[in-house]
């Protein structure tokens, strides 16, 4: 009976498609102002191939490589990738629709380049976008704690079984409210910056070079004009020039 105990419990990984929602399947009213359908099929793709790994290391009976195929390091290198890429798109598209105004303005390139997104705002974009990851990392947590339960379980710890794979369905889940959340964030980024690129639209030339030229050219005009009309004496050096 004791050998029985120690018999490892067989793995079985649950099939995660149902459990990803809207990132496998989209439903939305109206689509984002940035491309993001490959990033989320690729997204979708990636964690079912995961679970198609851990399914192929269970049948040969590689405890191991299964929870290290469905990880929580697995897990979060995927979805990481997908916010990088969303968060690189967001930027690119944004500078490209100031280069836009820009351009309809005709504003000087040196002007343009203070309006352009810097380092520092598109970490902040980046940051932004991942801050719905957050759900999705407590399930992973939750996650890394069952697999290590279920390392060690034997055939008589169904409980511990039964629970990593409700821990594992639990973050198929929680990435499709993160990526749920992603493309909210990515539909507030739009309109945040829609007003900047508003106000670029809006620009005009500042006039202050004009006045600064215009302004001692005609005061030098007027006098000209006033000194051949005889109305005020020439100096001596342009009386001299003009025959006065």
């Amino acid at each position: 009976m004791s050998a029985q105990v120690k018999i490892p419990m067989p793995l079985r990984v649950p099939e995660l498609a149902p459990s990803l929602g809207r990132v496998l399947v989209p439903r939305r009213l109206t689509e984002p102002w940035v491309p993001l359908d490959e990033i989320r099929e690729e997204l979708a793709t990636r964690v079912m191939e995961l679970g198609g790994e851990a399914r192929a290391a269970a049948v040969r009976e590689e405890r191991d490589r299964v929870l290290e195929a469905v990880s929580r390091r697995a897990w979060l290198a995927v979805w990481e990738a997908a916010a990088r890429r969303v968060g690189d798109r967001v930027t690119a598209a944004i500078d490209l629709e100031i280069r836009r105004a820009a351009d309809r303005v005709r504003m000087p390139r040196r002007v343009r380049r203070r309006y352009l997104l810097a380092g520092s705002e598109k970490r902040a974009i980046g940051a932004r976008l991942a801050a719905g990851g957050e759900t999705l990392v407590a399930a992973l947590d939750a996650l890394d704690a069952a697999a290590a339960r279920v390392q060690q379980a034997t055939v008589l710890d169904k409980g511990a079984h039964a629970e990593w794979q409700e821990a594992l369905r639990t973050a198929a889940r929680r990435l499709e409210v993160a990526w749920l959340a992603l493309e909210a964030e990515v539909a507030e980024e739009g309109r945040r910056w829609a007003g900047e690129i508003d106000a670029i639209g809006r620009w005009r030339p500042p006039l202050w070079p004009l006045v600064a030229v215009w302004t001692p050219l005609a005061a030098i005009l007027l006098w000209l004009g006033l000194v051949l009309g005889g109305y005020v004496p020439a100096p001596a050096w342009l009386a001299a020039r003009l025959g006065f």
